[in-house]
């Protein structure tokens, strides 16, 4: 996109966004990628649609069934996606969303990241509905605990009080999601939304999709910000199709002149 383009596209975002009162940023793998993460859709753009070293797909090796008949195989894989995480941090995109709650009245983020970088950069008000990776769990008892990386952890790694599995507090494959957070959801859009910005997912899920396709019947301001076309493209009032870091960065420095 040349730049003049770009800047003309930012300056109609700034014209949406400067009456706006309550505003949805929902975010997917694409926010990640300036911070050196993959922008695959779920993790089996790891694989390149090939199966694991057991000879099964992704999906199976990271689904709830796989997890309770064979736990090594799921901490396995779940490792290797912590690794490409590690050491890794949030970028300028996180920011300015977390930094925008000082302009508008209400910010929510929604997000299917499950790397926590939202919460570090700031944002108070983060729906991660597929969980947060870091955050470790008993199956067994109370026992829960945030890490920073895997690190140091055992392949398949048990608890220090009954010694029963831990896991991460994601959603794998095939498990429901959490009804705490899908509530908090329905709560937030039922409380209403005056501008919607959809950046860097594909919104292949229906309830990441949803948010736009309500703003879109409504006549409510949407924009999204991802250099590919996806499912909500065309219900958006606006389409930047570029990095989100850059977009968000360049937004910002407008609307806090």
């Amino acid at each position: 996109m040349n730049e003049q383009l770009f800047r003309q596209l930012i300056e109609q975002t700034a014209s949406m966004a400067k009456d706006a009162k309550r505003v949805l940023f929902i975010t997917g793998a694409g926010i990640s990628a300036d911070s050196g993460l993959p922008t695959y859709r779920g993790v089996s753009g790891l694989y390149n649609n090939q199966n694991t070293e057991e000879g099964i797909s992704i999906e199976s090796a990271l689904s709830g069934s796989m997890f309770i008949e064979n736990p090594d195989v799921t901490w396995k894989y779940i490792s290797q996606i912590e690794k490409t995480c590690r050491g890794k941090s949030y970028n300028r995109g996180h920011e300015v969303i977390a930094e925008m709650e000082s302009y508008f009245d209400q910010v929510c983020v929604l997000t299917q990241n499950i790397d926590g970088f939202h919460h570090q950069a700031g944002s108070s008000n983060v729906i991660d509905i597929h969980g947060h990776l870091y955050d470790l769990y008993c199956l067994s008892c109370d026992y829960q605990e945030t890490v920073s990386d895997f690190s140091e952890l055992p392949p398949t790694p048990r608890c220090p009080k009954c010694h029963n599995i831990i896991r991460p507090d994601v959603v794998l494959f095939e498990e429901v999601l959490s009804r705490k957070k899908m509530e908090a959801l329905a709560d937030e859009i039922q409380s209403g939304f005056d501008l919607v910005f959809s950046i860097g997912t594909t919104s292949v899920f229906p309830y990441i999709a949803q948010p736009v396709i309500i703003a879109h019947h409504n006549n409510i301001k949407s924009i999204e910000i991802n250099p590919s076309n996806t499912r909500v493209s065309d219900l958006c009032r606006l389409k930047i199709p570029e990095t989100a870091a850059k977009t968000l960065n360049t937004l910002w420095m407008m609307l806090s002149q």
